[in-house]
C-alpha cells in the first residue's frame, strides 16, 4: 500500500482578504477563525462529511485531533502570507512548519537561540545561507509540532541532521523519539513535513507526499 501524505498550500490573502481599516487585534481574530475555517473546509472534503469546531479535541499539549477519526493524522501552520495543512491516514504524528522565504529574521540572533551547536557551525561554514536556515527552523517547528511537544522541549537540544542539498532525513530525541522529514522549497515558501519514524536494517524510504499548491 502506497503511504500518502497530501499538504494543501495556499496564500493567507486567498483564506481571509483583510480590510486595512481593522485594526491589529481584528485582524489577527479575523485570520485566526478564517484559518480554522479554512482547514475545516479542507478536512470536510477529504472526509465526506461537514466537520464542526465541537468535533475537534486536543491532546493533553495541545495538538488538535478529529473525535470520531483517531486513525486520520494532520497538522497546519501558517506564516504571514501563507499556510499549509498536512494530513495521512498512514503515516501519524504528523507535524508541518511553512515559513515565507522574504520574511525579515534576526538570523543571528534566532540561530543562537534554536540552534545546535552542529547546526550553527554547519550554518556559518555555508556562510549563513538563508535557505539552510530556513530548512532547519522549519524542521525543528515540523518535528516539534509532530511529537507534539511543541516548544516544552529545548530547540537548541533537537539536531535535525538538516543536509545543505538534501532536502529530508531523521533525527532522534530521546524524549521524543525518531522523526523523518521532507523539505520543499516552492514559490517564496520553505514547507517542512514531518512524521512518526524509525530507522530500521531495511533502509529508509519517504512517503508520497502529494502538494496541492494554490501559489
Amino acid at each position: 500500500m502506497t503511504r500518502l501524505i497530501r499538504v494543501d498550500v495556499d496564500t493567507l490573502e486567498h483564506i481571509v482578504p483583510l480590510s486595512q481599516t481593522l485594526d491589529r487585534k481584528a485582524k489577527i481574530q479575523l485570520q485566526k477563525q478564517a484559518v480554522y475555517a479554512y482547514r475545516n473546509q479542507l478536512l470536510s472534503k477529504q472526509l465526506h462529511i461537514v466537520l464542526q469546531q465541537d468535533d475537534f479535541s486536543k491532546t493533553e499539549y495541545g495538538k488538535p485531533y478529529l473525535i470520531n477519526f483517531p486513525k486520520f493524522y494532520f497538522n497546519h501552520s501558517h506564516s504571514q502570507k501563507h499556510y499549509a495543512l498536512a494530513s495521512s491516514t498512514q503515516m501519524h504524528d504528523l507535524g508541518v512548519d511553512v515559513e515565507d522565504l522574504d520574511r525579515k529574521v534576526r538570523f543571528e540572533a534566532l540561530a543562537e537561540h534554536a540552534f545546535h551547536a552542529n547546526e550553527l557551525q554547519h550554518w556559518h561554514v555555508l556562510e549563513q545561507d538563508r535557505n539552510y536556515w530556513f530548512k532547519v527552523w522549519t524542521t525543528k517547528e515540523a518535528v516539534l509540532k509532530a511529537a507534539g511537544l511543541g516548544v516544552r522541549l529545548n530547540l537548541k537540544e533537537l539536531e535535525t541532521q538538516v543536509h545543505p542539498i538534501h532536502d529530508g532525513g531523521l533525527c532522534h530525541h530521546p524524549l521524543i523519539g525518531t522523526f523523518a522529514y521532507q523539505n520543499f522549497h516552492l514559490a517564496h515558501v520553505m514547507l517542512t513535513v514531518a512524521w512518526r519514524s524509525e530507522a530500521s536494517c531495511h533502509g529508509f524510504t519517504f512517503p508520497e507526499i502529494q502538494i496541492i499548491s494554490a501559489l
